[in-house]
């Protein structure tokens, strides 16, 4: 199942780095970039991440806050934002329960290896929680281009 423009984007709520709860409805009246990703501090990750932290003046500047969400644990998450200075909200989703209502958790393939995993995603909603854009198995350069080139 993945989901497409037009589609409400499915409710969560998932503890943060520094353990507060957040969920979709605080971003409520906002737009948000939402993006999942497989694992912190891990080198697509970072890239990721580092690149969404650089354009947050952009992201600011256009009414977009930034949230990601991997199943790693709330302290690896503070130990993510702390080592490169992220400063937006990195949820934990251990159960992979938010990343499978999104269409993210699925099969994956490395090195002959296939695995259960998340495949790296990310998803424009709207001020009234609706999905504007949904990019799945988006490389973690390209993610910011994405947003950008969505608002014109």
């Amino acid at each position: 199942m993945t989901l497409k423009v037009g589609d409400k984007a499915p409710a969560f709520k998932l503890q943060d780095q520094d353990g507060r709860a957040v969920s979709l409805a605080d971003y409520k009246g906002k737009k948000l970039l939402l993006y999942f990703y497989p694992k912190a501090d891990t080198s697509g990750c970072t890239k990721q991440a580092c690149s969404i932290r650089d354009a947050e003046p952009d992201l600011s500047q256009a009414g977009i806050a930034a949230v990601g969400i991997s199943p790693d644990k709330p302290d690896k998450q503070k130990k993510f934002d702390t080592k490169y200075g992220l400063g937006f909200p990195l949820l934990s989703d251990e159960d992979n329960a938010v990343a499978k209502k999104y269409g993210v958790w699925g099969e994956k393939k490395m090195y002959g290896k296939t695995y259960e995993g998340i495949i790296r995603s990310s998803f424009l909603i709207d001020e009234a929680g609706k999905i504007v854009h949904a990019w799945y198995k988006v490389s973690p350069a390209d993610t910011v281009p994405n947003v950008k080139k969505a608002l014109g």
